[in-house]
């Protein structure tokens, strides 16, 4: 393939036009479906959670935890909301079907 290619935290991928001018960046969100909310924070997020029957798990003080009563999920976040990359995202998603979806979202 012929074009500009990327190298950018050890992935290599094929720069569109708009990420050569830098206009813009691409991000991915966490976004709760029924509502059509974009998750901002922790206590949104958990406040979502919990309407499903997840509860806070407090075993490991450097993350933080979500467990399902009755089954053996288990989401883990980092401390800092920050931190939260795309693998969380679609972790959360798959435990939580058609509750939550990862988009795209753009920045200037």
């Amino acid at each position: 393939m012929s074009g500009v290619w990327v190298f950018n935290n050890g992935v290599l991928r094929l720069a569109g036009s708009d990420s050569i001018q830098g206009s813009s960046q691409r991000r991915k969100v966490l976004v709760h479906v029924p509502t059509n909310e974009v998750v901002i924070s922790y206590d949104a997020l958990e406040r979502m959670l919990s309407r499903y029957g997840w509860e806070r798990y407090y075993e490991d003080p450097d993350l933080l935890q979500f467990h399902k009563r009755l089954s053996v999920h288990l989401i883990s976040l980092p401390k800092d909301f920050n931190k939260l990359k795309s693998m969380h995202m679609y972790d959360i998603v798959v435990k939580n079907r058609n509750m939550f979806e990862v988009r795209d979202t753009y920045l200037n």
